[in-house]
């Protein structure tokens, strides 16, 4: 039904739906009516939105993250912040090393690093640290030196892999190094390279 009222006396009307856009006289007053025509009804469900691409892409790394490393026996998650996960701490069970009381290099099995995924992450790379100590040519305290090379279609899971193999000696740098007392270790000792032959490859 069509409630309304006419323009002139304000008598009350109510018509069918069939009536809508008909003309008629008042009955109070003679004068000429309109019927009005309803405004269609809305959809009231609100529109659901698709998230954006940064949460889309750190939705997809938390998925891939958990399937890689769930059950991985030498890298593990110890850590995440933030839903979806903005920021890793991993455990990598890795033959490297670090330095003894006298900063001489020494066999560390076990390290801890920290992913952080920016706020312009993926088109900017992820920043990359090392909580427990580490000798390296390309590792420092506050950082983890990923190369000069980021693509934004890199998967997180793979950089992970990457820092597995650089902890191992699988890969360094020695040209341009972060720590240069590691780079020249490594270059005299090149021949017991790499520490860790252990292959962190993730299938896709």
């Amino acid at each position: 039904m069509i409630t309304f009222a006419c323009h002139v006396c304000q008598k009350q009307f109510n018509v069918p739906d069939s009536y809508a856009g008909r003309r008629a006289r008042c009955k109070g007053c003679a004068n000429e009516v309109r019927v009005p025509v309803p405004a269609p009804a809305q959809d009231k469900t609100p529109e659901l939105s698709r998230p954006p691409l940064r949460v889309r892409r750190l939705m997809s790394d938390a998925d891939a993250v958990k399937i890689a490393f769930s059950n991985h026996p030498h890298v593990r998650v110890q850590s995440t912040v933030g839903d979806p996960a903005e920021t890793y701490r991993f455990t990598f069970k890795v033959k490297g090393l670090t330095r003894d009381a006298k900063g001489r290099p020494a066999a560390l099995n076990e390290h801890v690093a920290e992913i952080q995924l920016g706020a312009d992450y993926p088109r900017l790379p992820p920043v990359c640290k090392m909580i427990s100590p580490i000798f390296h040519p390309n590792i420092d305290t506050s950082y983890i030196c990923i190369g000069d090379h980021w693509t934004a279609g890199e998967r997180l899971v793979d950089l992970v892999t990457r820092i597995a193999e650089m902890i191992g000696y699988q890969a360094y740098n020695i040209r341009s190094p972060l720590d240069g007392e590691a780079a020249m270790w490594a270059d005299l000792n090149a021949s017991k390279l790499p520490l860790d032959a252990t292959s962190f490859t993730i299938g896709r």
